[in-house]
């Protein structure tokens, strides 16, 4: 295959294969193990051979991520990307591969991840930098005990007090993600919850409890984009990718111009006009979902409901976000339910291709009123406490 050379047109890029490694509860294996797994599968899925790949997307393992990874895998990639944005990584990475594929620097970029969370904890082994926030501009904030779900539940009740959100209306997106997850035999949690379980189970951040917070998993995705040229030899339907946004805002609280507005408002608004489409064209929606409020606040933003209007939008007793509603979100549970290893965003990007790709069964797959597969979806990963937010709009055609 040729690259592209200044002067030429750029490529159209597409994934052409995804994939879960195991996932839930995997005590028995590693990091590595996970991110090897969901390689080969996503591999597997595309048709295509790993000689293909020239480019290689990891984060959130090792200190020398993603080179580790690519020896681990047996790959000796030429365009490498370890942009590390949190639960954003993943959409941000995606949209680099895919300027790189469409540019002629990579022809196949895999985006990998793998993580034993769940396992860790379990096994009383502690991960990540423990004086996270002691340096730097979050020192004046650390030491006053600003966790990670409490700076969630800050902006929460912001909300709440601006536009009348209610506890409710929150509990809501996790009920929806919970019977979305009951079709899901991939989904760690599928029994149904009502609104009233949500609210009254532990306390964990005011005015957040046990349920309005995403599930500790173990797990591993992978995702292989690649350039126009490669699809007439994969064993799979393309999905273009047709638009991208990427926005960092913050890190300290204080310098967080408004509570109730998330980075997505500036990805999803650049994502959606690279596309040239419209939110109200999109047939369903993969949302980072560490609390439920991420999921509300994220909705608005990328255009789906006005400012203040997110409470209504997702209430339960509408059923919006459902896999059969207007707007299916999360449809496989989502953090919620389904699994929550660490930097979620992959998996968003796989489930979208999923549906797009008309795959699931019935019950699980997003139909159109026609029938039909979806056309358009869009993936919104949000990394930190807002910090930071990448967008990726999918099609079909």
């Amino acid at each position: 295959m040729t690259h592209a050379t200044p002067g030429h047109s750029r490529r159209k890029v597409a994934v052409v294969g995804v994939s879960l490694s195991d996932c839930g509860r995997v005590d028995e294996a590693t990091p590595y193990a996970l991110h090897a797994q969901a390689a080969r599968r996503a591999l597997a899925d595309s048709g295509l051979d790993r000689s293909v790949v020239d480019g290689l997307a990891s984060a959130g393992l090792g200190t020398l991520a993603p080179a580790e990874v690519a020896e681990y895998l047996g790959l000796r990639p030429t365009w490498v990307d370890s942009t590390s944005v949190g639960g954003s990584t993943w959409e941000v990475m995606a949209a680099h591969a895919a300027d790189a594929i469409a540019a002629g620097r990579a022809n196949a970029v895999l985006l990998v991840y793998g993580s034993t969370a769940r396992a860790d904890i379990r096994a009383g082994r502690r991960t990540g930098n423990l004086s996270f926030g002691a340096r730097g501009p979050l020192q004046f904030e650390f030491p006053y005990g600003h966790t990670l779900v409490a700076k969630y539940a800050m902006a929460a009740r912001r909300h709440m007090h601006t536009y009348g959100t209610t506890l409710e209306q929150l509990a809501s997106v996790a009920v929806q993600a919970r019977a979305n997850a009951a079709s899901n035999p991939e989904a760690m949690f599928r029994t149904p919850v009502t609104v009233d379980e949500v609210l009254s189970g532990p306390m964990i951040a005011d005015p957040f409890t046990k349920l309005h917070c995403c599930i500790r998993s173990d797990g591993g995705a992978a995702v292989l984009l690649a350039a126009e040229e490669y699809v007439r030899d994969c064993r799979t339907a393309p999905v273009w990718v047709l638009g991208t946004g990427e926005h960092v805002s913050h890190t300290s609280m204080s310098e967080w111009a408004d509570f109730t507005v998330s980075p997505a408002a500036v990805s999803g608004r650049l994502a959606f006009e690279r596309a040239g489409v419209r939110p109200a064209e999109i047939d369903l929606a993969e949302i980072y979902d560490a609390f439920t409020y991420m999921t509300l606040v994220t909705l608005e933003d990328l255009g789906f409901c006005a400012k203040g209007e997110g409470g209504a939008f997702v209430d339960a007793a509408k059923g919006r976000l459902l896999v059969g509603g207007e707007l299916p979100v999360n449809t496989d549970g989502g953090g919620l339910s389904a699994q929550h290893p660490g930097m979620r965003g992959l998996f968003l990007l796989v489930e979208a291709v999923r549906q797009l790709r008309g795959e699931l069964p019935e019950g699980r797959q997003v139909r159109r009123p026609d029938g039909s597969p979806p056309e358009l979806a869009v993936a919104s990963g949000t990394g930190g406490w807002f910090c930071s937010s990448g967008t990726v709009v999918l099609g079909r055609g």
